[in-house]
């Protein structure tokens, strides 16, 4: 979804392998052929997969493209369920309890903006988002009115708008860059959780789309 790529095997008690790397622009050269190399790392073949899951978005137009493609195709020639996941949601799972904070997550989007969402703590778990939304940091930055801490992408001009408004005494926290990184292991938790509550038949391939938060100069 992003230009953070992340590969996980899972068998649904242990994680198996993990691979997260940046890449710039290069998901359709890149994304196969790690797959493979991941399952024969792993002593595994695709005949030995019982389900897929994918990020599903929000993220970047071209890289969800190729992603949800590949899942697809994967997941209908096995004939396996297919769990979409939120990038948002995935950063959410990585994070700790923050105490007395909020969570927002975030995605770059290109611009100079970023699409986040807030997260709130209930029952041990962040949850509660708001709807995303697509906005440039200094607009973001500005709407916070509680303690926050950020997980997800920045960039350099998201770096300077958040030490100005930490200046300006805004209560918000960036979080520790190895909580920041979106990891395909904690999307493997999230979509196991899914199919143990929702069931194999509400995943079917075939009925997985994307997930785009919609602007002016978004592709239809």
């Amino acid at each position: 979804a992003t230009r953070i790529m992340s590969l996980a095997l899972h068998d649904g008690l242990n994680l198996l392998a993990e691979q997260t790397w940046r890449t710039d622009n290069n998901h359709t050269a890149e994304l196969a052929p790690t797959i493979r190399a991941l399952l024969v790392r792993c002593g595994i073949t695709q005949a030995d997969l019982t389900m897929l899951a994918v990020s599903i978005g929000p993220g970047s137009y071209t890289g969800l493209r190729i992603g949800v493609a590949l899942a697809k195709g994967l997941a209908a020639v096995q004939q396996l369920p297919l769990v979409g996941v939120s990038t948002l949601d995935t950063l959410a799972a990585a994070q700790p309890q923050y105490e007395d904070c909020a969570l927002m997550t975030t995605v770059e989007a290109g611009r100079g903006r970023v699409i986040a969402a807030t997260y709130q703590w209930r029952q041990g778990a962040w949850g509660d988002r708001d709807e995303p939304q697509l906005m440039d940091w200094r607009t973001l930055l500005d709407g916070i009115e509680g303690p926050v801490y950020i997980a997800g992408d920045i960039d350099p001009e998201g770096e300077a708008a958040l030490q100005e408004a930490q200046a300006r005494g805004v209560p918000v926290t960036l979080a520790p860059a190895v909580y920041r990184l979106r990891r395909a292991g904690f999307l493997a938790e999230e979509a196991l959780a899914l199919l143990a509550e929702l069931g194999e038949a509400s995943f079917n391939p075939a009925h997985l789309v994307p997930l785009y938060v919609k602007t002016k100069d978004s592709p239809e």
